[in-house]
């Protein structure tokens, strides 16, 4: 019905309004049909337009893990802020990078370390920065060797990260290589002289070569082609005592000193070793052998030594003299 109360004309197939309406129809289905097969034709990248269809095309399927983790993250630290706590929360569990990156799965969940013997893991990992609090991608390998070969016991260390969440750690130790006693205390050192540890009897050190003195552990190479020089007394020497850092004393296995020139010490050490081959002396009442001269050996006996040589000495006539009667 019209606006007046009319019923409306029907679309029939005889009335002009039906015809016109037929041949719309008809066009928009074949431009339907068109657009479908163009549609077809082009690749599913084009087929949709506009703002959506871009923003899909741009967007990783995980974007909407990442922003939904992104949102709770920021949630939580305004919530910490708000509280007064969120100093306190990065505190106990590292850095905001850091606790975003374990969050995303790049933690240190592993640590394989490998050539340690006397080192401790604690050690290493104290060393090298690696706490549950830190993450593999802001983890520093270059300053976390550096810690490493900073422990007296390291020579050379490598640090490799494996991501998502595995670090690597080769440790090359130092071997002992002597003892060094100074001011009254022992250390246990490596050849080049560096400080390993502090010396507590342990059994392993004990048959360590012994160095005394003041820069005494940066001269091995010194004392060890002394006492390569020693021949068949070689064996028989426990200690070298670097003497105002210029010249040595050797002790032997006897107590007995062997007190070296600060030139050539060698040379008066091969004539100690021939003498001794030829009269022994190392048998004798003797504490202390003075090879300082060059032209002769000066023997310090004994107490008890001293006091029988001095006692026969008087009981001995004196030549010149007549005896008084």
């Amino acid at each position: 019905m019209d606006g007046g109360g009319r019923l409306a004309e029907p679309l029939t197939a005889g009335s002009p309004g039906g015809a016109t309406a037929r041949a719309g129809l008809r066009a928009a289905l074949r431009l339907d049909a068109l657009g479908s097969a163009l549609s077809a034709d082009l690749p599913a990248a084009f087929r949709r337009r506009g703002p959506m269809a871009r923003l899909e095309r741009r967007l990783p399927r995980w974007a909407g893990t990442m922003l939904l983790t992104a949102f709770f993250g920021a949630t939580t630290i305004a919530g910490l802020s708000a509280g007064g706590r969120l100093d306190a929360f990065f505190a106990q569990n590292g850095s905001p990078r850091d606790v975003l990156a374990r969050a995303l799965g790049f933690g240190i969940d592993a640590v394989t370390i490998s050539g340690i013997a006397r080192l401790d893991e604690r050690e290493v990992l104290a060393a090298a920065g690696i706490d549950p609090r830190g993450s593999l991608p802001f983890l520093d390998a270059g300053i976390a060797r550096e810690g490493l070969e900073a422990l007296p016991l390291v020579g050379h260390a490598s640090v490799r990260k494996l991501f998502p969440n595995q670090v690597t750690i080769g440790i090359e130790e130092r071997e002992p290589y002597a003892l060094w006693q100074v001011d009254g205390r022992v250390y246990v050192i490596a050849a080049d002289g560096r400080v390993i540890d502090v010396f507590h009897d342990d059994p392993r050190y004990r048959v360590l070569p012994h160095v005394v003195g003041e820069g005494a552990n940066e001269r091995l190479d010194d004392y060890f082609a002394i006492v390569d020089a020693a021949g068949p007394l070689r064996a028989r020497i426990r200690a070298g005592s670097l003497v105002a850092e210029r010249r040595w004393t050797l002790t032997l296995d006897s107590g007995i000193d062997l007190r070296l020139p600060e030139r050539d010490p060698m040379a008066a050490l091969a004539r100690f070793v021939a003498l001794e081959r030829e009269h022994a002396l190392l048998d004798k009442d003797i504490i202390a052998v003075d090879l300082r001269m060059p032209d002769r050996i000066v023997v310090r006996l004994t107490e008890e030594a001293a006091a029988a040589r001095a006692e026969e000495m008087e009981d001995r006539p004196l030549r010149g003299r007549g005896v008084r009667t």
